[in-house]
């Protein structure tokens, strides 16, 4: 049967099991927008195309699927950029579909003609040019086969608009063949006893859990090594989730703004363990100081990424789960109790610096304590979309993560404005699910717009903005690592309650820590989508912290209770 290069866009889309796309139509694209009034493909209208790449993104990081996104040439998919890096530092599967002007215009600079697959190349797994309806069924199957094998990350497609009139005879190819693209998913038998015998001999190990253990599905295996090993886990930003942090091993998250115990923890080991992380800045801070005494044994599915920052003992190339349960068979039971005994100090002294725990919340509406009470007044059975920031930093703190991939947030971009287009991609990931957007308000306003989009799509989405008046998360390097040279970081916006009834949202404020619980226990009770305005001190900093070229040892703490509480002390 013959079809058109736009109609074979949506029957290969109908056959790689997709059910929903985010896109926003354009000139370029449109043969492909009127084929899809016959197909049963639900289109989500966002409000800017940079937050259909990153609603694509928050689907497939929330389902494991791939997330298919679709704009026009030219602005649409330059728009698209912001949400296409984010999705390939963080390894998500994201197909994007983009029309370009007419084959024998490209190159010519026409109307809204941009060379979208030079512009991308540095920032998409793969990415193609098609300006032959012949070549699209053999390119989609590829493209979806290279977004979601191996180390995951988003593919473009830029298809002419004379490709998408065409039509030809249409067969979609069962299989593909990819020279030089074989993804290795099982480690060498004499690497998997070699990092076996590593972790049985050593006395002071950690396992630092990554993004790859979440995409691999290793949750259960990493907690079977935990365990059967005993042996303390830290985990990446994007890691969390891997293992309850309820669980006694568990020291939670590592890094700039990690627990200080897992820090220490770190650099007193004599044995890291690597599972799907990359050794990012954030997570080991300055290199020459970093672990000293530790021998590594790194696991990940990208052999790039094999000793890029961090030399590797035992470097093993593999998916996560599969080299879990390789060696899980060799790991023998050790008690290191002398270790625990540490590691117990050093959390002991961690919570005594906790900022809840110093006397503050009678007067002073703190971000800490309005995360810590969604964590309690919803249980923890919920999932998070956090924003980039303090108000990220202080989820990823303060929330207690038991469920798998339960925290859902841009990590190695950092993408300001993600919180809410990653949060509509998450809710219809998981319909049945209750998903908390918490973003600060700088973030929030970067996306704003797509509150037409939650209304539209009647989306029951809990919308926590955390507001301190400023971009906090600037405000906090300005004053400790530039002399309280502020600049440029005092936020104007609009009144959020009222933005909230123009768009048919229900809108609430709390100013004060005793209405926090009520204002959470309202928001879950509307059928609808709420935004709560968190007004919150603005001048409250997120520690631990590790400064640019310090050690994770050198980390900058919260005073004990009874220093000067605007001070921060060296460990």
């Amino acid at each position: 049967m013959r079809r058109t290069g736009a109609q074979m866009v949506w029957e290969i889309l109908r056959r790689e099991g997709v059910q929903i796309i985010f896109g926003y139509p354009g000139g370029a694209i449109l043969p492909i927008y009127d084929a899809l009034v016959d197909y049963p493909i639900h289109h989500v209208l966002v409000r800017h195309e940079e937050n259909a790449a990153l609603a694509a993104d928050g689907y497939a990081r929330a389902t494991g699927k791939v997330g298919v996104c679709m704009a026009t040439s030219g602005p649409g998919a330059m728009n698209l950029v912001t949400g296409l890096a984010c999705a390939m530092l963080d390894s998500s599967p994201v197909v994007a579909i983009t029309g370009q002007v007419t084959s024998h215009l490209v190159g010519s600079d026409a109307f809204q003609e941009i060379d979208v697959t030079g512009v991308t190349l540095p920032i998409t797994k793969h990415n193609y040019l098609v300006n032959r309806v012949e070549e699209l069924p053999r390119v989609m199957k590829e493209a979806f086969y290279i977004a979601r094998s191996g180390r995951p990350g988003p593919v473009l497609i830029d298809i002419c608009k004379d490709a998408q009139m065409a039509s030809t005879g249409f067969e979609y190819p069962e299989t593909i063949e990819l020279p030089g693209y074989r993804p290795v998913l099982r480690g060498p038998e004499e690497q998997i006893r070699q990092a076996a015998a590593y972790i049985n001999a050593a006395e002071r190990p950690v396992i630092l859990a990554g993004h790859g253990i979440i995409l691999s599905g290793a949750n259960d295996e990493l907690r079977e090594l935990a365990e059967r090993g005993n042996i303390p886990v830290s985990t990446t930003l994007l890691g969390i989730g891997g293992l309850p942090e309820s669980h006694p091993l568990n020291l939670r998250m590592m890094g700039m703004h990690g627990q200080a115990y897992a820090n220490m923890a770190i650099q007193e080991a004599d044995l890291l363990i690597a599972l799907g992380m990359r050794f990012d800045d954030r997570v080991t801070g300055n290199l020459k100081s970093y672990a000293p005494r530790a021998e590594v044994i790194h696991v990940d599915i990208d052999p790039v990424e094999i000793g890029k920052n961090v030399r590797a003992d035992v470097g093993i190339v593999g998916d996560a789960k599969q080299v879990l349960r390789q060696i899980l068979p060799f790991i023998e039971h050790r008690y290191r109790s002398a270790w625990f005994a540490q590691i117990e100090r050093w959390r002991g002294d961690a919570g005594a610096r906790d900022i809840l725990n110093q006397g503050l919340l009678k007067d002073m509406l703190l971000a800490p304590y309005v995360v810590h009470e969604i964590w309690r007044g919803t249980g923890g059975d919920i999932t998070v979309v956090s924003d980039v920031g303090q108000n990220q930093m202080w989820e990823a703190q303060y929330f207690q993560h038991d469920r798998q991939n339960q925290l859902i947030t841009s990590g190695g971009l950092g993408t300001m404005g993600f919180a809410v287009p990653a949060a509509i991609g998450t809710k219809f990931g998981r319909p049945d699910d209750e998903v908390w957007a918490v973003v600060g308000d700088g973030g929030f306003q970067m996306s704003i717009p797509e509150l037409a989009t939650v209304v539209q799509e009647k989306l029951p989405l809990k919308i926590a903005v955390i507001n301190n008046g400023c971009l906090g998360m600037v405000r906090q390097w300005q004053e400790l690592l530039h002399d309280r040279r502020y600049s440029e970081i005092r936020i104007a916006g609009p009144d959020l309650v009222k933005l909230a009834d123009a768009y048919g949202i229900k809108g609430q404020r709390v100013w004060r820590p005793d209405d926090v619980a009520e204002a959470i226990r309202a928001a879950r009770q509307c059928p609808g989508p709420v935004l709560t305005e968190f007004v919150v001190e603005p001048e409250i900093n997120v520690f631990p912290m590790v400064q640019p070229g310090k050690g994770l040892h050198e980390m900058l703490r919260r005073p004990m209770p009874s220093r000067n509480m605007a001070m921060a002390e060296k460990v």
